[in-house]
């Protein structure tokens, strides 16, 4: 772990009468080292993270690693079907899963904000561990800091992680071929909904709850129906209309989608039209885009239905020649219209 953290933890020092975290907390003396052992060592505590560095000496398989990392704002940092804390873990998680990687190790870095609640960081750490468990990672090291109260909006998480990728694995947009079909893992929009129905306070019959979730559960199950994956990503800011948008671009092929295939809830269809806003471009935080050869796509997309994250699998359309890297739509009634990338943020601090 950086410096401001590992000094001294091998001392022992008293628990914190403090409630709330205060600037001594990210000050790297004793009751830095009082939060670490409190909040932080309980919870992630492995061979590892125990060593107490500055950064963490891992084992890799040989062959290819994947890397990512990523940053946390969401608001508010609690939302129907999650929080923050297990939130960074699956994104990074899922980060690696669409490279075609085991997800091994990761990192947590932590932003406080002056009078959060020991508690409620607690909470946090913990669902953490517990994602981190149910994903099958460790996470092996950190950095803590604390900003002054009013500086922040109690707690910033960014994650790292690293993993190993087979090597029959190949996601590249160079892979995709036309005629491939296009998945989606199940309904669109719920993460983005779940968080604007607490922003705006609305109450649904059925209550919208984020589909966050670790996919590499998933992504192991297509893998073991077909090697014949072109590509994965999960549509997170942007929705699938981004995300569609960059792998036209980026693969200069076309997208041809079919709007009656794209599944969504029916509360969360009804919450975009009440907010208006576009399903296709709502974020997603448990859901993949997957771009498969045509002649495995349907064992492929049984593999996924039989997996509880991907029960509401979908092919959604195909890889064409016409339009490169345009994506286009067949609407309901029957005409066509080009599915553009977002233009700015229309959902800011969602993840």
């Amino acid at each position: 772990m950086n410096n401001d953290i590992s000094q001294g933890l091998n001392c022992p020092v008293p628990m914190s009468d403090y409630s709330t975290i205060v600037l001594a907390h990210g000050g790297g003396g004793k009751m830095t080292h009082q939060l670490i052992e409190r909040v932080f060592k309980k919870y992630f505590t492995n061979e590892h993270l125990d060593l107490l560095h500055d950064g963490a000496m891992v084992p890799v398989k040989e062959g290819r690693i994947a890397m990512t990392t990523d940053s946390y704002v969401v608001s508010p940092i609690v939302f129907p079907g999650g929080n923050i804390g297990e939130l960074a873990v699956n994104g990074t998680v899922n980060d690696l899963a669409m490279c075609g990687a085991h997800p091994q190790y990761l990192t947590a870095s932590f932003i406080l904000e002056e009078g959060l609640a020991l508690d409620e960081l607690e909470r946090i750490v913990a669902s953490m561990a517990e994602a981190a468990k149910k994903a099958g990672v460790v996470i092996v090291t950190g950095d803590t800091k604390v900003v002054p109260r009013g500086k922040a909006d109690k707690i910033f998480i960014t994650t790292s992680g690293v993993g190993t990728i087979p090597k029959e694995r190949n996601i590249h947009p160079t892979q995709i071929s036309v005629g491939d079909k296009i998945l989606v893992s199940g309904t669109l929009a719920d993460h983005g909904m779940a968080i604007m129905s607490v922003r705006e306070g609305l109450e649904f019959e059925s209550e919208i709850s984020s589909d966050t979730a670790a996919l590499n559960g998933l992504v192991e199950e297509m893998y073991k129906a077909s090697l014949h994956i072109h590509f994965l990503r999960d549509p997170t800011r942007g929705g699938l209309a981004s995300t569609l948008n960059e792998i036209a671009s980026s693969s200069n092929k076309g997208i041809q989608i079919v709007e009656q295939s794209i599944p969504v809830k029916t509360s969360v269809r009804s919450a975009c039209e009440i907010l208006g806003f576009d399903p296709l471009y709502v974020a997603n935080e448990g859901k993949l885009i997957a771009i498969v050869a045509s002649s495995d796509a349907a064992k492929i997309l049984t593999a996924m239905r039989n997996h509880p994250f991907g029960k509401d699998s979908a092919i959604i359309g195909e890889v064409t020649q016409a339009h490169a890297g345009v994506v286009v739509m067949q609407t309901a009634i029957g005409g066509e219209r080009v599915v553009d990338m977002i233009s700015g943020e229309q959902l800011p601090r969602i993840c």
